[in-house]
C-alpha cells in the first residue's frame, strides 16, 4: 500500500524501512515471528507498507500471547515465513533499515528466519538506525514513553506490530526536530548513533583487527587470535556459531573458517 506524502526531516537517498516483529519469545536463535510490519519511507516522501500475521509452525507460549495478544488460532491459516520470504526480500530491496531495538532483537531474529528457510538477506551496504539507541542516550525509557515524550501522545496500540512501527518512525522524526546536532542523512546519522571503532570487524567489536591478526575480545579466549582458536578449539568456534551472537560476528567467523590455512594468519 502506498500513502500520500509525509513530512519528516530525514534526507533520504534511498528508501528507509522501519520494521517491527511480534514473536513467540525473545530467543533470537529459536523463536519465530508471528507478525511483521514494515513501513517504508521513499525519497519522494511517500510510504509503502507490508504487514502480515505469520504461522510460526510452533506453538505460541501463553506468556508471548499475553504481550501481543496473538494466539495459535489467530495464525493457524496464516502463511509461514518461508511463504512470505521472497516477497519480503523484494519489499526491502535497496532499503536502509530502522526500528526500535532492532540491532539486538528484531534484526538477528529476522536474519535467523531467512537462514532457516534457505533465503539470503544481505546487510552489506545497508545503513541501520536503531531508534532505541538515540532514545536511551538522551531519555532512557521504552517505546511508549518515547512516544509520550517526543510526540506528546499515548501509545494506544502498543505491541501491535504496525502501531509499534508507526510509533518508532514518528519518534525518530521528532528526535531529529528536537536535537539540532543530529544529522539528517542516513549515513551520517548511523555514524553518530552507532559509532564503530575502525578496528572492529563486526557490529559489536567482538572481533578486531590487530595488524595482520584477527583478535577475539570476549570470553575465555579474549585477546587470542582467531587463527589460534580455529586451530586449537573448534568446539568454541562452533559454540559461537550456534549461540546468540550478532549475525555479523558469525559472518566474520564463517569467512575465517573458509580462508583459514595453518601456515598463515587470517587477513
Amino acid at each position: 500500500m502506498t500513502s500520500t506524502p509525509t513530512q519528516h526531516a530525514l534526507e533520504l537517498k534511498r528508501p528507509l524501512a522501519f520494521f517491527d516483529l511480534e514473536t513467540t519469545g525473545i530467543n533470537t536463535q529459536s523463536d519465530r515471528i508471528v507478525e511483521i510490519a514494515v513501513l517504508k519511507y521513499l525519497p519522494n516522501r511517500t510510504t509503502r507498507s507490508f504487514e502480515h500475521r505469520i504461522n510460526p509452525t510452533i506453538l505460541i507460549p501463553e506468556q508471548a500471547t499475553a504481550v501481543h495478544g496473538i494466539t495459535d488460532a489467530d495464525v493457524a491459516l496464516a502463511p509461514t515465513f518461508q511463504q512470505l520470504a521472497t516477497r519480503l526480500i523484494e519489499f526491502l530491496d535497496n532499503c536502509d533499515l530502522s526500528g526500535f531495538n532492532l540491532r539486538r532483537f528484531d534484526l538477528p531474529l529476522l536474519l535467523q528466519e531467512f537462514q532457516r528457510c534457505g533465503e539470503k538477506f544481505l546487510l552489506e551496504g545497508r545503513h541501520i538506525i536503531d531508534v532505541q539507541t538515540i532514545f536511551h542516550s538522551r531519555e532512557p525509557r521504552d517505546l511508549s514513553a518515547a512516544l509520550q515524550f517526543y510526540c506528546a501522545r499515548e501509545h494506544s496500540g502498543a505491541h501491535g506490530a504496525m502501531a509499534d512501527v508507526q510509533a518508532t518512525a514518528d519518534v525518530l522524526f521528532a528526535q531529529l526536530e528536537r536535537y539540532e546536532d543530529l544529522p539528517h542523512t542516513i549515513a551520517e546519522l548511523e555514524s553518530v548513533v552507532h559509532p564503530k571503532d575502525p578496528s572492529w570487524l563486526d557490529e559489536e567489536g567482538k572481533l578486531v583487527r590487530d595488524g595482520n591478526n584477527v583478535i577475539i575480545t570476549f570470553g575465555k579466549h579474549r585477546g587470542t587470535s582467531l587463527s589460534k582458536i580455529i586451530e586449537r578449539d573448534r568446539d568454541y568456534i562452533q559454540w559461537i556459531l550456534d549461540g546468540n551472537f550478532h549475525p555479523s560476528t558469525k559472518a566474520v567467523i564463517r569467512k575465517a573458517l573458509e580462508e583459514y590455512t595453518p601456515d598463515r594468519p587470517l587477513s
